[in-house]
């Protein structure tokens, strides 16, 4: 959204400064009730590819099999995902987190009895599906929140890094902490662990209702919210974007899964996904710092360039201390490209379908996860060890590529400053 807009939120405590910090927002009141309890919920994301593929990999000796397990999962997950947007559009945040968490929760752990039980690859599925459909989208749901306290400020850019920067955080303790309870504990305690968080940090969440962006009821405003998100231009090309931020993730956990096991150090996995997510969340907490001259959308070429080289390269380590650095560099250059995506979606959608426009970024960022995971376990399988390490490769430059083509979509019709600070802003129903 525009940076010159002067508009001063009346829900933080002094103006507006022209470069916006992190201080500023989260002295934002009321910021802390749904922030603390939205960590602890988006916590278990983090911790659900990396902990079916521990699981189903010690049951199947497969890393195929395991990659198709959590590929049905986040497939699941990104079909379902923007539906789940508009629903808590239209009937509210707690109406939707409440049997969203029950479902994850008892689907979870079916899926864990199942692959204990040596089920057959096709009983898993039939339990990942629902597992990856009923995951509560606490990111986007936090985002909009921050859009109800912020409306037209300038926060709203930090907002958006600090939220990345926070998902990124995640995916530091998530894997970790997974890796940790699935080798040094039993296999089947990160499935575990996510379903009791997901329970735990999903009912607290819902529990603030008074953040949670309100619902109009039928209203004329509200009509508008049938309209997709996806008809935009630019977001269908964000979504082929963040396809390939997801086959980064996706690659990277089977292919790490694969070499610690291979170098007989199954315990590094979480070491080196955790340094991978840790140059991911530094990079973020900068780039929501810069008050950036460029326009987001050459920002985004450029780094989603840089993003592509360094994956590129990803296969050609062959040492702990190799894969560290270029997997910390990779994790670097991926959330610039996370935070300028969610920003450009500021000026291309209107505000009555941003929630959806946001799960349908997270959702893209899962399907591309699901499709690598299940590659990557296929050439760790067929091929030689560290062949997975191609999908990152192949998933972010293709990406750049379609990127670079349509780039000109990026661009709103009319100015965005116009959009951030139109009356849909002001219409009650708006979820950012």
């Amino acid at each position: 959204m525009g940076s010159t807009v002067s508009t001063t939120a009346p829900e933080t405590t002094s103006p507006a400064p022209s470069r916006p910090g992190y201080g500023q927002l989260l002295r934002t009141r009321g910021a802390w009730t749904f922030l603390l309890p939205g960590f602890a919920a988006r916590q278990p994301f983090a911790m659900l590819t990396i902990s079916i593929v521990l699981l189903v990999q010690h049951t199947t000796g497969s890393y195929g099999a395991a990659g198709a397990a959590a590929a049905a999962t986040g497939v699941s997950m990104a079909l379902f995902a923007p539906y789940s947007g508009r629903l808590a559009d239209r009937y509210g945040q707690r109406a939707v987190l409440i049997p969203g968490v029950l479902v994850h929760t008892l689907s979870g752990l079916t899926l864990t009895a199942l692959a204990l039980a040596h089920a057959p690859l096709w009983a898993l599925f039939v339990a990942a599906v629902p597992t990856g459909a009923s995951v509560p989208q606490v990111g986007p749901m936090v985002r909009a929140r921050w859009g109800v306290k912020l409306q037209d400020s300038p926060l709203m850019t930090t907002a958006a890094a600090f939220e990345s920067v926070t998902d990124e955080l995640t995916f530091v303790f998530g894997p970790l902490l997974a890796t940790a309870l699935c080798t040094a504990v039993t296999p089947s305690a990160g499935l575990v662990t996510e379903a009791a968080l997901t329970l735990v940090g999903g009912l607290l969440f819902a529990a603030q209702k008074s953040t949670q962006p309100s619902v109009s009821g039928g209203s004329g405003h509200a009509r508008v919210q049938h309209t997709s998100a996806l008809r935009v231009p630019g977001v269908r090309v964000l979504v082929v974007t963040f396809l390939g931020i997801g086959s980064v993730f996706g690659g990277m956990q089977v292919a790490l899964a694969a070499f610690t096991e291979s170098i007989g150090e199954p315990g590094l996995n979480g070491v080196l996904y955790g340094t991978f997510a840790a140059g991911n969340m530094l990079s973020g907490i900068v780039c929501g710092a810069i008050a950036w001259k460029a326009a987001p959308q050459r920002r985004l070429v450029i780094g989603y360039a840089a993003l592509a080289l360094t994956a590129s390269a990803l296969w050609t380590a062959h040492s702990v201390l190799l894969l560290a650095g270029l997997g910390l560099l990779v994790g670097m250059c991926i959330a610039p490209a996370l935070i300028t995506g969610y920003t450009l979606v500021e000026g291309l959608v209107p505000a009555e379908a941003r929630t959806e426009a946001f799960t349908w970024l997270t959702g893209a960022v899962a399907l591309g996860q699901a499709a690598a995971v299940t590659v990557a376990g296929q050439l760790e399988d067929r091929l030689w060890g560290g062949a997975g390490f191609l999908v990152p490769m192949a998933g972010t430059v293709l990406a750049l590529v379609t990127l670079v083509a349509l780039r000109s979509r990026l661009v709103a019709r009319g100015q965005t400053r116009t959009v951030a600070r139109g009356v849909g802003h002001r219409v009650p129903v708006t979820v950012d």
